[in-house]
């Protein structure tokens, strides 16, 4: 048998990119219209709400909540705010959504529906995608939740975008983020 090599993957959090990068990369694919609606929302999705590529590909269309004014994701709890421009490319996608499913999938309930029957796309192909786009899905999100958790409480950060409150808490000791004694919670008592 031919000697197996396994490649030497670090376990860690890359470097993050930098927060003028992730600002010039989220601005040049809400630009781009040649690149596919899905791939450039998995880009917004990375770089402006910090979400691994594998959530991602298991939201659904139900996840997306528009009541005519605001567009919301269920992220967390509460649902999160998504800002003007990202919010038209996602009305639009959805809107588009039917007609470029596969039509064996017509009835998956998938933001990203894969080829098979009730099957979200696969990660990997999506992470490609991206990578193809030229935006680093790992390094992109850990700039944006690096930034999120520098501009509010880190405890706010993971109940909005569904992260666990210990892991944003440690990323926002490792950025020196400035909510270091903040206590969630109600105040009131």
């Amino acid at each position: 048998m031919p000697r197996l090599t396994i490649p030497n993957r670090p376990t860690t959090n890359p470097h993050p990119m930098g927060q003028h990068q992730r600002i010039a990369a989220l601005q040049r694919v809400l630009a781009d219209d040649s690149t596919s609606p899905r791939v450039r929302l998995a880009a917004c999705l990375v770089l402006l709400f910090a979400q691994p590529v594998s959530r991602i590909v298991r939201m659904t269309t139900d996840d997306v909540v528009h009541d005519g004014q605001h567009v919301t994701l269920r992220l967390g709890d509460p649902p999160t705010p998504v800002p003007e421009p990202v919010a038209n490319l996602l009305l639009d996608y959805l809107q588009a959504l039917p007609a470029s499913t596969p039509a064996i999938n017509q009835n998956s309930p998938r933001l990203f529906p894969g080829r098979r029957p009730s099957q979200q796309v696969n990660p990997g192909t999506l992470r490609d995608a991206l990578r193809e786009l030229g935006v680093p899905a790992e390094k992109g999100r850990t700039s944006a939740i690096r930034q999120l958790v520098l501009q509010a409480p880190a405890p706010v950060i993971a109940q909005a975008l569904g992260y666990h409150d210990k892991s944003t808490t440690r990323i926002a000791t490792e950025a020196g983020a400035p909510w270091k004694n903040y206590a969630p919670g109600d105040h009131t008592r």
